[in-house]
């Protein structure tokens, strides 16, 4: 891959924690399989097959003046755990604390460690916390306990008022200054490297919550080019519609908002029914504190388009009544921003195979049939 220049999430987080130990910065990943990683992605940790327990950690012996990097894997108490990360991450605020739960499912066993102690830690005793949440995300049909992290939940507990249209110069980085915390869900490798810098490079500390990938570990499309991570390139709060839809905004018949894997979805059944000038689709990768400069550039390009927020989540789960207010609140009222996604459920996800498919396909050909919301109000 350095060959060719390009990276897969793995190598793009190695990158991340790597350039930070040869700037002296001490960085610390815990939880259930971090070293090998849940998916067997990330091998941070070598082990000798001669001898027993004798292992090799490559990240500490990079440079000869580096930070240490330590990675451990946890006992199986998610809220034991992550409430000594959350001390750890405070006492070494110049430290990059990393906590990833086996699947983002599983955080709901610390509840109350996020509840009481992240999200709202600074507005009860002034103290800032740069801790940072992997939490694997994604629908892949793997049940209701495998499925999702709860980003509604997150974003619920987020203090970014849905009707405040605060714009100023220093837009981006005073909204991440007054939040509680940040959510994100990056679509590509070089996002991930940069929200990870982004997190020390700030001249403050916010928890950090990110819907990390499951499948897209490995897909042939989620890789990003050196180009997007060199000297001069920032973390993306949203990646606009780049393609043919771009160059000829007015042709445009619909614009779908999504944010995460579900991208790679969508551009593929384009692609499949021949849309690529007719429906644009752009990525929200920071969901909270809510992009509105940028979205707002979006909207306006695309004045004579329907506007749609798809998500591969239950319509009561993921970010609809997170983003839906935002929108409107960005277009002053005027325009509708329609619900394209799986429909309102108890559980988090189905267990049967087939049910998942089925509603993939039935949320994807909506998502694309563009006649969907002709006359309704």
């Amino acid at each position: 891959m350095t060959k060719n220049r390009v990276v897969d999430w793995a190598l793009a987080e190695y990158m991340a924690f790597g350039s930070f130990l040869k700037e002296g910065i001490h960085v610390r990943l815990s939880g259930q399989d971090v070293e090998r990683g849940t998916f067997s992605h990330r091998h941070h940790v070598l082990h000798d097959q001669e001898v027993d327990k004798r292992t090799c950690v490559p990240m500490n012996h990079l440079w000869e003046q580096q930070a240490p990097y330590t990675v451990c894997n946890s006992s199986l108490s998610e809220y034991g755990v992550l409430g000594f990360e959350l001390g750890f991450a405070m006492a070494s605020p110049n430290a990059l604390v990393c906590w990833e739960a086996q699947f983002g499912d599983f955080h709901n066993t610390a509840q109350c460690i996020i509840d009481q102690f992240i999200s709202s830690g600074q507005a009860k005793w002034v103290r800032h916390n740069g801790i940072v949440l992997l939490l694997p995300h994604g629908m892949e049909g793997m049940g209701p306990e495998h499925s999702s992290a709860r980003p509604e939940r997150f974003l619920q507990m987020s203090n970014d008022d849905s009707d405040a249209y605060p714009f100023s110069e220093q837009f981006e980085v005073s909204q991440l200054y007054e939040c509680n915390w940040i959510v994100v869900n990056c679509s590509t490798p070089a996002n991930y490297f940069h929200v990870l810098r982004r997190q020390i490079l700030l001249p403050f500390r916010k928890p950090l919550i990110i819907l990390t990938p499951k499948s897209l570990l490995r897909h042939p499309e989620a890789k990003s080019s050196f180009d997007e991570m060199v000297s001069g390139t920032t973390f993306q709060r949203v990646i606009p519609e780049n393609g043919p839809a771009a160059h000829a905004p007015h042709e445009v018949k619909r614009v779908i908002f999504c944010t995460g894997k579900v991208y790679y979805d969508l551009v593929k059944e384009r692609k499949n029914q021949d849309l690529e000038k007719q429906v644009a689709i752009t990525r929200l990768e920071q969901i909270s504190p809510f992009p509105f400069d940028l979205l707002k550039e979006e909207l306006e390009k695309y004045p004579d388009a329907d506007l749609v927020w798809c998500q591969e989540e239950h319509k009561n789960s993921g970010y609809y009544d997170y983003v839906k207010p935002r929108f409107r609140t960005i277009v002053n009222h005027t325009r509708p921003i329609w619900y394209v996604g799986r429909e309102p459920a108890a559980a988090a996800a189905t267990g049967n195979k087939n049910t998942h498919l089925v509603s993939l396909r039935r949320f994807l050909d909506t998502a694309f049939n563009l006649e969907a919301f002709e006359g309704k109000t």
